[in-house]
Parts: structure tokens; sequence; C-alpha cells
């Protein structure tokens, strides 16, 4: 009787090991890691981009024209495409904003006053394809303000951007308006 009640124990043991098994794998083990929550797309921007005016006196000079009418239609941030998009009225004159939609957008404005920062003595001017421009940086964007020109443009570039609008920006100035001493 002793072996059939060995044989009856083990038995029973394979048959609790198979059940564990069989109902961890249908409802876990209860230690199961969540997955890490995946963060949303930004939502679409779409519509006109708005722009807090901004002095511009000369905005309506020959230089921001042929400027503005030169602007590509696109901008390279990193491997995104920023696409020229339109401005909200009223639409600050000789501007132009550039968005995929969901970043902050590239803003170009002709035509400013000096920026203060800007003197004789400034020495944090960078050259970007033979133009001369001053960073300003702030928490979300740096402002880049055109040094060597007969009009002053702020290009303001969203963190995280990329070159890539600055140096489009600059190849065309440099072939678009003339340069000036400092």
């Amino acid at each position: 009787m002793d072996r059939t009640r060995v044989v009856i124990a083990t038995g029973l043991a394979g048959l609790l090991v198979a059940g564990v098994i069989v109902v961890s794998l249908v409802f876990g083990s209860g230690n199961d890691q969540t997955a890490e929550p995946t963060v949303p797309p930004a939502p679409l921007r779409t519509g006109p981009v708005a722009l807090v005016p901004v002095p511009a006196p000369n905005a309506g000079s020959a230089d921001c024209t042929t400027l503005v009418q030169k602007l590509p239609a696109t901008l390279q941030s990193g491997s995104t495409t920023l696409t020229k998009a339109a401005l909200a009225e009223p639409a600050p004159p000789a501007s132009a904003a550039w968005t995929d939609q969901r970043s902050d957008p590239v803003v170009l404005r002709c035509g400013l006053d000096k920026p203060a920062e800007l003197t004789s003595t400034t020495q944090n001017l960078r050259a970007i394809d033979g133009v001369a421009w001053l960073p300003l940086d702030s928490e979300t964007a740096t402002t880049w303000y055109l040094a060597d020109r007969p009009v002053y443009v702020a290009l303001t570039i969203p963190r995280g951007a990329g070159t890539g609008p600055l140096q489009d920006i600059s190849s065309l100035i440099g072939k678009t308006l003339p340069k000036k001493p400092l």
C-alpha cells in the first residue's frame, strides 16, 4: 500500500505543478512588468501661424522685399522638412514662418530695429556661410540677429530644431543682401 500512496502523491504533485503553470500562463504571474507608456505625438497645429507684432521700421525696405520674395518654401531641420506657413492676420510685414505642424515654428522677421546687444564691441558674433549673426538664447529658442547687412533680420529657431534653418537662410542672405561693415 505504501507504493500506491507514493504514486498517488507523486501524481497529485505533478498535477499541482501543471495547474500552477497553466494558471500563470492564463492569468499572469502578478509580477508582470507594464510597458512604459509611450508619449503620443504632439497634436497637429493647423491653421495660420500667429506672430506677435514687433517694431520693424524697415520692413518695407527694398532689401526686406527682395529677401522675403526669395525665401524658400521649405527648410531642413534635421530629418524633418519644415514648410512655409501662412501667417495669421494681421501678419507683421516682412515676416515668415516654417513649421512641421508639431513643433514651434522657425520665424524670420526683416527690417527690425538694431538689437541693443549688437555694439561695436560685441564679441560673440558667429559667421555662417560668410554671414555674421548675433545669437541670443532663451529657454525655448535662439534668436539669431543679422549683423553685417543693410537691414536687421531676426531668425528665431526653437531648441532642438538643429542648424539647418540657419544654414539655409544664411546661404540665401549671402546671395541676396550686400555685406556692410560691422
